[in-house]
């Protein structure tokens, strides 16, 4: 079985989120199971710096208006269709916004230009392989969908499309639409119109043969209002093609007992080598060092992470013994809120801006506690590093949080199968009562010690996930053939 993934971001080439885990880890996880999946990307400027070899699969003299090349190359151990286009991707800033954090005001094309060539493998650009299925990842594939539906091969190439987070739908004026290169068929209620304007997300939405997104609860919140963002009217018609898949972890990258990223390799028997991660981890954010909980934050600054929630909350984490790590960027004005909480509890709260792979790394490895109080999370990943790693996830329940996470209530401590503390209402009256149960259950060793090894033995990888994707993958195949 081949299967094209359509993604913005890989990792390890380039990564501002998860969705470049997911895109890094799912082929891999496919191999053993007979499925052939390469990955279509931008050829942005520090992802072809890091390229070997290439073979040049086509010229493309006009792929909306500019010249571009399709390369065909391997890269740790993933199959990549790469394209070359300089006058989309050769920028110095990310991979969707510039230098300032502004978006490229080109987006639409540029992204419209990587859905097009995803339909143009389908339609056998490549003479040495073309897909069984067409699997597009968020709005940024959200029309890969859209071009297959009106190409010659699309009634007969299933596609997917999976919600990573559908908070970001891809909207722009329909001004647009005549430079897409799509049927004016296209500009409809069951296309890319979405309220006179262009919705990538909605337009694969609609398209797509099967959705997907990334835990079993958020299929079910995105039907609502609340966390549909607009789009739960159209979900819902289409509710029978939906399915949630929890995204797994590449084990071999975030393993304890091999990271090359973290002070000291340990495993779920051995959590005393977990102490010299921790110091290590005291000495890089400037903390003091002492006996109670290290508390980590791994994350976007934004209202959405629930940050503004840490910020309140900061005080009484260190009001009660417990030091805070911060790593992240996002929302200047939780910046500027972190830094405050910082200059009043110096030596207490570090703080590390931006993002850093390796360091990530050594505070699940170091931290005692990974805070999480997502107002809304689609899947995570990383409370499944922290239970990889035995530090303790503090969890919003929503989403996949709620799908991965168990609570660590009398009756699952007992079982010994609690992995972690989850709380309800989201708002900060539920992170303080957790942050309570919290301390509380740190200061008993042996529950402690428990919790830790119960979410070391938690099943984070990609074996379950992988399997159901490569069913779903099946089932629509099997469709094509049935009149």
């Amino acid at each position: 079985m081949k299967v094209l993934s359509v993604a913005s971001e890989v990792f390890p080439l380039i990564k501002t989120g998860g969705l470049a885990d997911v895109a890094g880890a799912l082929p891999l996880a496919l191999a053993p199971l007979g499925i052939d999946m390469r990955t279509l990307m931008p050829g942005y400027t520090s992802v072809l710096a890091k390229l070997g070899t290439t073979r040049t699969v086509c010229d493309i003299p006009d792929l909306l208006g500019h010249p571009a090349t399709l390369l065909f190359t391997e890269h740790a151990g993933l199959p990549l269709y790469v394209i070359d286009c300089p006058d989309f991707y050769d920028r110095d800033g990310g991979p969707y916004v510039d230098e300032t954090g502004k978006d490229y005001i080109d987006n639409w094309q540029r992204f419209a230009a990587l859905s097009r060539v995803a339909s143009d493998i389908a339609n056998g650009v490549d003479p040495d392989w073309a897909p069984d299925v067409v699997h597009g990842h968020d709005w940024q594939a959200g029309l890969a969908p859209v071009y297959l539906k009106y190409s010659e091969v699309g009634p007969h190439t299933p596609s997917v499309i999976t919600i990573h987070n559908i908070a970001f739908q891809g909207q722009f004026s329909a001004q647009i639409f005549p430079a897409l290169g799509l049927p004016i068929d296209a500009y409809h209620v069951d296309g890319v119109e979405y309220y006179s304007n262009i919705g990538y997300l909605k337009g694969g939405l609609r398209t797509a043969w099967a959705l997907t997104t990334v835990s079993p609860t958020y299929a079910e919140e995105i039907l609502e209002p609340q966390f549909g963002m607009g789009l739960e009217g159209l979900i819902g018609e289409r509710v029978t093609d939906l399915v949630g898949i929890v995204n797994g972890i590449d084990d071999d990258v975030w393993n304890p007992e091999t990271d090359k990223h973290i002070a000291a390799n340990y495993n779920g028997v051995n959590l005393k080598k977990r102490r010299e991660n921790r110091a290590a981890l005291v000495r890089r954010f400037g903390l003091i060092a002492n006996d109670g909980p290290i508390f980590c934050v791994v994350s976007r600054l934004t209202w959405q992470k629930g940050i503004d929630l840490i910020i309140e909350a900061a005080d009484e984490i260190v009001a009660h013994g417990g030091k805070l790590a911060i790593l992240g960027s996002g929302d200047p004005v939780l910046e500027e809120g972190i830094r405050a909480a910082a200059a009043r509890h110096p030596g207490s709260i570090g703080i590390v801006f931006g993002y850093d792979e390796p360091l990530s790394h050594l505070m699940q490895a170091g931290s005692d506690v990974i805070l999480i109080p997502s107002r809304f999370e689609p899947c995570g990943l990383t409370q499944l590093y922290g239970l990889r790693y035995g530090c303790v996830p503090v969890v919003g329940k929503t989403g996949g949080l709620a799908d991965t996470i168990i609570d660590a209530n009398g009756a699952a401590l007992t079982a010994r199968v609690a992995t972690g503390v989850q709380f309800s209402p989201i708002d900060r009256h539920g992170l303080s009562q957790a942050l309570r149960r919290t301390f509380r259950l740190f200061e008993d060793d042996a529950a402690w010690n428990a919790l830790q090894k119960a979410a070391m033995k938690s099943d984070v990888s990609w074996q379950t996930s992988a399997s159901q994707y490569a069913n779903l993958y099946k089932t629509l195949i099997s469709r094509v053939a049935v009149p």
